[in-house]
Order: C-alpha cells, then structure tokens, then sequence
C-alpha cells in the first residue's frame, strides 16, 4: 500500500469536507463583501464632508 491509497477518504469524508470548505468560502466571500460595503460607504461619507 502506497501513501496515496492510506490517505484517500471516503465518500461521506469527502463530502463533509466539502460542505466545510464550501461553509469557510461564503464566510471569505461574506467578510470581503462586507469590507468592500464599508470602504464604499467610508469613502461615500468622507467625500460628503
């Protein structure tokens, strides 16, 4: 048995860890959409001064 085949997952594994890597994804793409909001907004009210 070579390294590739003991470090293989299985199905169920590999679906929970999709579902994970897909859950951390939104909350990265939640956070930069978040900055972006606030760097608009940031930059809305300083011009506005």
């Amino acid at each position: 048995m070579n390294e590739n085949e003991s470090n293989r997952m299985t199905p169920e594994e590999e679906a929970r860890f999709k579902k994970a890597r897909k859950g951390r994804n939104l909350a990265i793409g939640a956070a930069l959409l978040f900055l972006a909001v606030l760097f608009y907004a940031i930059t809305i009210v300083r011009m506005g001064d």
